[in-house]
């Protein structure tokens, strides 16, 4: 997909230096899925600390135990 944007020049060139890509649209490309990956990476890990998937590993897993 196109899209257009408007990335301040200075940000564009750390960012392509950053990546290690030649070109701009990789380099963009490179830190959007980035980028995606920690937010999903990071809402996975509050899930799992709220004990969202307890019941699927572990029926008898109680979250209470370790706050002590």
């Amino acid at each position: 997909m196109r899209i257009t944007v408007d990335i301040e020049d200075s940000v564009l060139k750390d960012l392509v230096a950053i990546t290690g890509e030649t070109k701009k649209s990789p380099a963009i490309n490179l830190a959007v899925e980035e980028f995606v990956k920690r937010k999903k990476a990071r809402e996975f890990g509050r899930l799992i600390r709220e004990g969202a998937f307890a019941d699927a590993f572990e029926p008898d897993y109680n979250p209470d135990q370790f706050d002590k």
